[in-house]
């Protein structure tokens, strides 16, 4: 769940408080600071029993979907907080860049005081310093959101380390050390990495520390498995971008394969990495994000988290449901159909780096790097931002 502009890749779920509270300049909706939530409707968990269709009693369409996955709500922009009280969230260079636009936020204190931060202000080193201030900056962010929120609060680790896996378990280290000076506790943390081999390794080893991560930017069965494989705490696909690049590309052998099945390549993935997952037994939680419509999110009903646009959840919301009446809502992913599911041995194989750089075909290969570049923009920006306010005013 994260703090993000609404320009930047959606993760989890979004909301944006009052304008009042945040005072908002009278702008451009893309200026609006966003926050990802967990809303009032149902508490959502994918059922474990066997049955494939909702209780009659069921009142909506929400209410009958939320039987069998957690829905997310994307890029939810409300007027009342207490109507959507978030429950996680996540700090980034995006959401850092929201506050430092927005003067009067609640949490512009919060990085003020990292620019003020001693430690970082000693060192000589330009780009040490600024490192220095942005992990303050993340980390106080992130432990006023703590306090404000009951379930986890996630990290994004810097994109420019993304093939580098010590330097990815350095940060997390860092960035623990300091949540650990504010007394966040670890397991009310998560760090979100992307899914490079370097990534999915750091994210194997910090989970055998008991560190819980999240790996982002999968759009190969190969990266899924090898980061279920790592353990990770939670795997993201993006199912509209898969299915974005097949309309505009050609040559990805597993993209062409779910067509020619007559499958679309974002669900497809979904659905297969899901089985995966349950058929050989692995701990990692499954998020399909980057849902489009209703029909994508009734046909992945029983997957953990789907992460759906709040013009999907409006329409599943005001759409009144009964027995035999619209829809018949039917679980479509479940660890029984899973168990049946074939996998080919090159698909169960323990995967390395050269299996992993082999498998991936040249859609995950160029949405990765899109996602990069976007993730490593952001930061730079936010330096640049810092920068030029330290030191800070009145502090």
């Amino acid at each position: 769940m994260s703090l993000s502009l609404q320009s930047s890749p959606p993760s989890f779920l979004s909301f944006s408080l009052p304008k009042s509270r945040l005072g908002f300049a009278n702008g451009s909706s893309s200026s609006a600071l966003l926050f990802k939530f967990n809303a009032s409707f149902p508490v959502l968990r994918a059922t474990s029993g066997s049955s494939s269709s909702v209780d009659t009693g069921l009142s909506t369409e929400l209410d009958a979907v939320s039987t069998f996955s957690e829905i997310v709500p994307d890029t939810v922009i409300f007027d009342d907080f207490e109507k959507f009280p978030p429950t996680a969230a996540t700090v980034s260079s995006s959401l850092l860049l929201g506050i430092l636009s927005l003067p009067d936020t609640i949490f512009r204190n919060a990085v003020d005081m990292a620019l003020a931060d001693s430690t970082c202000s000693r060192l000589d080193n330009p780009e040490l310093r600024l490192s220095c201030f942005v992990n303050k900056a993340l980390v106080n962010v992130g432990g006023d959101l703590a306090k404000l929120v009951p379930g986890r609060v996630s990290t994004e680790v810097d994109a420019r380390m993304a093939y580098d896996t010590h330097g990815i378990i350095r940060r997390v280290h860092d960035l623990l050390k300091l949540y650990d000076d504010i007394n966040v506790p670890p397991e009310r943390l998560l760090f979100k990495i992307p899914s490079t081999w370097q990534g999915i390794e750091a994210s194997r080893l910090l989970e055998s520390e008991g560190i819980q991560t999240h790996l982002t930017f999968v759009y190969s069965f190969a990266q899924a498995a090898a980061a279920a494989q790592a353990g990770a705490s939670v795997i993201q696909i993006f199912v509209g971008r898969v299915r974005d690049w097949a309309r505009s590309h050609s040559g990805d052998p597993d993209i062409e394969a779910s067509i020619q099945r007559g499958e679309d390549p974002g669900l497809a993935l979904v659905t297969k990495v899901y089985n995966y997952i349950h058929k050989y037994g692995h701990k990692s939680k499954l998020m399909a994000a980057a849902v489009r419509n209703k029909q994508d999110l009734f046909s992945l009903l029983g997957v953990d988290y789907i992460v759906a646009p709040l013009k999907v959840l409006q329409s599943l919301k005001e759409s009144i449901t009964a027995p035999d009446e619209k829809y018949s809502f039917v679980r479509r992913l479940s660890p029984q159909s899973a168990a049946s599911y074939e996998f080919t041995a090159e698909e169960v194989t323990k995967w390395d780096q050269l299996s992993l750089a082999s498998a991936m075909g040249p859609a995950s290969v160029e949405l990765l790097a899109a996602g990069l570049d976007g993730y490593v923009n952001q930061a730079k920006r936010a330096e640049e931002l810092l920068d030029k306010i330290w030191p800070p005013p009145n502090v």
